[in-house]
C-alpha cells in the first residue's frame, strides 16, 4: 500500500523537505509530500503524505497543532530562536506571566518559512533585504505554563493552523524560544510516531464525519456526480470498500465530491 499517511517524529536540524526527500527514496520516487513544515530547530510530528494522500494536505494543514516550548527569559533573539543574534537584557518578566488565549492578531518573524512574494521570508531576510510580513489573525486554544524559573520557561500551547509560535514567545516580552516540540496534531499524537506504519486515507481522515452511500450513490460520486445528503462543510463519502471522495456540503441539499481517491 503506496496511498497513506505516515506520522514521523522529525528530529532537531533536519528540514521537513529532509525527512520527504528521506521517505522519498524509501518508497522508491513514489509521490510525497507534508502537512505543515517545522523549522529546522524545532522537533516533533510532522504529516508525510504518500501517493493519493497528497490530495488530503489541505484538510489535515487546517488542523490544530500542540507544541511543548521553552523559551530563555531576560533575552530576546532576532530570528526568535537561538539561531539568531542574541542580546541580554536582563529584564524581569511578569510572575504571573499574562498568556494569551482566543483570537490574536500577530506579525511572524522575517525569519519564517512562510512565502513573501513567492520566496521563504527567511531567505530573503538572511540576504539582508527587508522583509514586510503581513499580519494575520490566528486562534489560541490553550496556552499553559509548565514550568518556570528565573531564567526559562516551559509551556504549552494549542493553536490553529498558521500561528508562529516563536512570535507568540516574543510578545510575552524579553523572551524567545530555545526548544520548540510539536506534540500533536488534531488527533494525531508524535507519540505514535512510526515511519513504517502507514495510515490509511481512511483512516487518516476519520476525524471528518462520515456520509455512507448505496451502490448507485457510489458509482455517481466516482464520477463526479453530487448526491443527495444535507451536511455542512466536508464529509467522507463512504461505500464498503472504504473512503470514495472527500465531499462538501450544498446549499441545494446535495453533496459534492472534491476531492477522489478511486481512479
Amino acid at each position: 500500500m503506496m496511498d497513506g499517511v505516515i506520522l514521523a517524529d522529525k528530529p532537531t536540524g533536519k528540514t521537513s523537505h529532509d525527512i520527504v526527500a528521506m521517505i522519498r527514496r524509501e518508497r522508491a520516487g513514489i509521490k510525497t509530500g507534508h502537512a505543515g513544515t517545522l523549522d529546522p530547530f524545532a522537533s516533533g510530528l510532522l504529516l508525510i503524505l504518500l501517493g493519493r494522500a497528497t490530495r488530503i494536505q489541505r484538510f489535515l494543514m487546517a488542523l490544530p497543532k500542540t507544541y511543548v516550548v521553552t523559551a530563555r527569559l531576560g533575552a530576546v533573539s532576532t530570528t526568535g530562536d537561538p539561531e539568531g543574534e542574541i542580546t541580554e537584557t536582563g529584564k524581569p518578566l511578569p510572575d504571573p506571566l499574562i498568556l494569551p488565549t482566543g483570537e490574536v492578531r500577530q506579525r511572524p518573524s522575517p525569519y519564517s518559512a512562510i512565502k513573501v512574494g513567492g520566496e521563504r521570508a527567511y531567505r530573503r531576510a538572511r540576504r539582508g533585504e527587508e522583509v514586510e510580513m503581513p499580519e494575520r489573525t490566528v486562534t489560541v486554544h490553550k496556552f499553559t505554563q509548565l514550568h518556570r524559573d528565573r531564567e526559562t520557561a516551559q509551556f504549552e500551547i494549542e493553536c490553529s493552523s498558521g500561528t508562529y509560535v516563536r512570535t507568540l514567545i516574543a510578545d510575552l516580552g524579553d523572551a524567545y524560544c530555545v526548544e520548540l516540540r510539536r506534540t500533536a496534531i488534531g488527533p494525531f499524537d508524535v507519540s505514535a510516531a512510526d515511519p513504517a506504519n502507514i495510515l490509511t486515507i481512511d483512516a487518516a481522515l476519520a476525524f471528518l464525519p462520515e456520509l455512507r452511500l448505496n451502490e448507485a450513490d457510489a458509482r455517481s460520486v466516482t464520477h463526479g456526480v453530487a448526491v443527495e445528503g444535507d451536511i455542512d462543510g466536508f464529509i467522507r463519502l463512504v461505500d464498503d470498500s472504504g473512503v470514495i471522495a472527500v465531499g462538501q456540503g450544498c446549499d441545494d441539499g446535495k453533496v459534492k465530491p472534491i476531492v477522489g481517491f478511486r481512479q
